[in-house]
């Protein structure tokens, strides 16, 4: 068979849904808030084909800098050749969702900061509280 030129493909897997997840997308899709400077994963979702985005941007990970009724205008990164460049595209809620990186991002800034706590209380600097209190018994 010859190699098509067309949008999806290859996406046979890719925009499929899961078993059981078939149907109608759920409402708790549409009732989600996006505001301006959100971090967003983009996952296409195979039921809904208006304002899906291209497959190169799947599983990709931006800020949302742009929100309408319907949609939500995202800033990815994307590799063309020997550049990165910062790409605007324009994506329907049903084909993004939170990213959970900023959770974590988050969970380990206030454990960061409650190490630098206990650190001040012991009078040691942050990163060398262990070697401080190996100087401190062998003084």
């Amino acid at each position: 068979m010859t190699n098509t030129k067309g949008k999806r493909r290859g996406t046979r897997y890719m925009f499929s849904r899961p078993f059981r997840k078939h149907g109608v997308v759920p409402l708790a899709t549409y009732m989600r808030i996006y505001k301006k400077g959100d971090i967003v994963d983009i996952k296409g979702m195979g039921t809904v084909q208006k304002g899906m985005p291209h497959k190169c941007y799947h599983g990709k990970t931006g800020r949302v800098y742009n929100v309408t009724q319907h949609a939500v205008g995202i800033v990815v990164n994307k590799q063309v050749k020997g550049k990165i460049l910062a790409k605007r595209i324009n994506v329907r809620i049903e084909h993004i969702k939170h990213s959970k990186s900023r959770d974590s991002f988050l969970k380990r800034v206030k454990e960061n900061d409650q190490k630098k706590k206990e650190a001040k209380e012991k009078a040691c600097p942050t990163q060398r509280s262990t070697l401080c209190e190996n100087q401190w018994k062998g003084a």
